[in-house]
């Protein structure tokens, strides 16, 4: 069983993430303020010291919050009962309405590249995104519903797109509009690479 001592502990470090989460999305980054954070999350600013070494280190973790929150979504999806294919769909919907969710385009989208670095924030959006997507085109392989495509360069390629396609939505004045035209695109190309039904493997 978990001490008291470690539950205040995670407690605590939730609640200065959901804190930061509220205000980075509202305010940005740079016009956030660690005072500001920590007492919105009724904790001392030496209690945030305690979790985080600083702005930036609360940052990440507020991004691996919002991206993980999303992936979870994803994932339940590509786990679901549905057929391969139908899955995928369901998923690609889910990450273009993620894409037009406040926090997920501030944080993930706007912001993060710039306060992570680009090298940096494109290593973690590999490490939360290219394995999913890399499954679920393996999974379609697999299936029967894609034809045999060099699956790394294929994911990557939709990886891609993918990555292309959020930074579309969240620059949009319209992000349903430009969400709804992203779908169509993708689909698209993934029917492109469809396997013609009744065609054997």
């Amino acid at each position: 069983m978990k001490s008291r001592r470690l539950d205040y502990s995670e407690s605590t470090r939730s609640a200065l993430v959901d804190s930061a989460t509220h205000l980075f999305t509202k305010r940005g980054y740079s016009s956030t303020s660690l005072d500001e954070v920590a007492k919105r999350a009724r904790v001392t600013k030496g209690a945030l010291y305690h979790h985080f070494s600083g702005k930036q280190a609360l940052f990440e973790a507020v991004f691996d919050a919002v991206e993980g929150q999303v992936l979870d979504r994803l994932r339940s999806i590509m786990d679901g009962p549905e057929p391969p294919w139908e899955r995928a769909l369901s998923g690609l919907r889910a990450f273009i309405k993620a894409c037009q969710e406040p926090s997920y385009q501030r944080i993930a989208i706007h912001e993060a590249p710039v306060v992570m670095g680009w090298e940096r924030w494109r290593e973690a959006e590999d490490q939360f995104s290219f394995g999913l997507i890399r499954s679920t085109l393996e999974q379609l392989v697999e299936a029967g519903e894609v034809d045999e495509v060099p699956l790394e360069v294929t994911a990557r390629l939709l990886f891609g797109a993918l990555s292309a396609a959020a930074t579309v939505i969240a620059g949009s004045a319209d992000p349903k509009k430009e969400g709804a035209q992203v779908e169509l695109v993708i689909v698209e190309l993934l029917n492109r690479i469809r396997r013609a039904p009744g065609t054997p493997a």
